[in-house]
């Protein structure tokens, strides 16, 4: 995090490239059995067991409107923490830890899904794609902005 720069673990969902800020993340896991949790919002795909704490997996694809991923496609997880308690965030894959300059970060464009812009803070635009910075609060703050909504 010198010279002004910021690192995040970058991720992919449906084909668009997502960062999330490195000091987030506190694991990298492959397939995991996941427990379904009957009535849970449809974001919520379950709970899995992480080293003997119970973990809440929240299905990112659902939780941004993408199609399913292949039931052939081996899902894999980030572990980030929110408000004290742990949460596996389902992904399409996982790829390396970039680093930008602060001063290249933008606010988001107004082409940007609205489902997007909810959770984002921003892009980084890179070679042929964007880099959609993703906030753990921001993805995790679904159950109380639905119930404030109905």
């Amino acid at each position: 995090m010198e010279n002004g720069n910021k690192d995040y673990v970058t991720i992919r969902l449906s084909g668009q490239l997502c960062g999330i800020p490195v000091l987030e993340v506190h694991d990298v896991l492959s397939e995991q059995s996941i427990t379904c949790v009957p009535l849970a919002p449809p974001a919520v795909a379950g709970v899995l067991n992480l080293r003997g704490r119970i973990v809440t997996a929240i299905d990112l694809r659902k939780r941004l409107g993408l199609g399913e991923l292949d039931s052939d496609s081996e899902n894999m997880s980030i572990v980030v923490e929110f408000e004290g308690e742990p949460y596996s965030l389902l992904i399409d894959s996982v790829g390396d830890v970039l680093s930008f300059p602060e001063d290249s970060f933008e606010r988001n464009p107004v082409t940007l899904d609205a489902c997007w812009q909810e959770v984002s803070s921003g892009i980084y635009r890179m070679e042929g794609e964007l880099m959609v910075i993703l906030e753990v609060e921001k993805l995790l703050n679904f159950g109380t902005t639905q119930a404030e909504a109905a």
